[in-house]
């Protein structure tokens, strides 16, 4: 279903300029954005997708992931199709990518406030707004954010950070947490691989942490990609410019989509990069998706006690007095 769009400028001859995202794609009357769901009709922007949902489902929210925020609580997760990005490792790409491909918007109407009320019958504490890229259905996660807000739940973003400054300005006091995927640290792998430049994301997250949005980010490690000890420096430099309290997800790739020539991640390189994020002074660092690995847990900084433990998405211990350590009393960063 399509609804007027939000962030665009009148352009000559009847073209508008999408303030969206980082593209600010121009476009032409009758054609649509990079990202397949917004059209120019008759000089006008619309959303293709402002109340046309393709999956909708609850979620630990440490499957977003998210660790400091909420945790062992539920995420209610919508997606719609459409993505800004075209990445050639996508997880999710029969629905990310559908537009672009096959011109299809598929899913089924809802509206937001039985959205949110669908969440609230779930018991869960929060919307998520993930799977495909959110900011490309930006008018429906704003609007049903701003409901859920006024019926006590809290609203999170899974991102690729290629949001503009006026975007995230707009969406800051109906926004509680993010985790963005931060996929290398070279602008020459955005640009072939994802179809993006490195630096609006980085200004992305700069921005985010300015006004005061919870951050957590993740890097899927490709083996030959984006896994040098260099490159790894510099991520995990970025993220400690951003606050030592920044968790760092570091993920396991699986061939997928159009990228199958790359055997999966070793686990021996997520440890690696694990101790590169510690080493660069991050207080938590967690090594994703390997079965039987201690690194989702979450310990305190300053005397090492165990805090939150987890198995997978499920968090079987909680040990925390209020949101600081029981031992030394020393807080937790996060949302408690």
């Amino acid at each position: 279903m399509a609804g007027d769009a939000l962030l665009y400028e009148r352009d000559r001859e009847g073209a508008v300029r999408c303030a969206l995202c980082a593209h600010r794609c121009r476009i032409e009357p009758g054609g649509r954005g990079l990202c397949g769901v917004r059209e120019n009709r008759a000089g006008a922007l619309v959303s293709l997708v402002s109340r046309t949902v393709i999956a909708a489902q609850c979620d630990p929210v440490e499957k977003k992931p998210l660790f400091h925020f909420l945790p062992g609580s539920r995420a209610y997760s919508i997606a719609a199709v459409g993505c800004n990005f075209r990445c050639s490792f996508c997880q999710n790409h029969e629905i990310s990518q559908l537009p672009a491909e096959e011109g299809c918007i598929a899913g089924r109407e809802l509206e937001p406030a039985a959205i949110v009320e669908m969440a609230r019958e779930s018991c869960a504490q929060s919307i998520a707004y993930t799977y495909t890229e959110p900011t490309v259905f930006f008018e429906l996660a704003y609007e049903t954010a701003g409901i859920a807000r006024s019926r006590g739940l809290r609203n999170v973003l899974v991102t690729n950070g290629y949001m503009t400054r006026e975007m995230l300005r707009l969406m800051a006091d109906r926004l509680d947490a993010v985790n963005v995927d931060l996929k290398a640290f070279r602008d020459d792998f955005y640009r072939r691989y994802c179809g993006a430049r490195l630096q609006p994301v980085l200004d992305g997250l700069r921005t985010m942490k300015e006004l005061g949005i919870w951050v957590e980010v993740t890097t899927l490690l490709i083996p030959g990609l984006n896994d040098g000890d260099e490159e790894l420096r510099g991520l995990a430099g970025f993220v400690r410019s951003l606050g030592a309290e920044t968790p760092w997800h570091i993920s396991r790739f699986h061939p997928r989509y159009r990228l199958t020539d790359r055997p999966p991640t070793p686990a021996a390189s997520i440890c690696r990069a694990a101790g590169i994020g510690k080493a660069a002074g991050l207080n938590y660092v967690y090594s994703g998706n390997i079965p039987g690995d201690s690194g989702g847990n979450t310990a305190c900084v300053r005397c090492g006690r165990l805090l939150i433990g987890r198995s997978g998405f499920a968090v079987d211990r909680m040990d925390l007095a209020g949101s600081a350590c029981p031992g030394c009393g020393t807080p937790l960063a996060g949302i408690f």
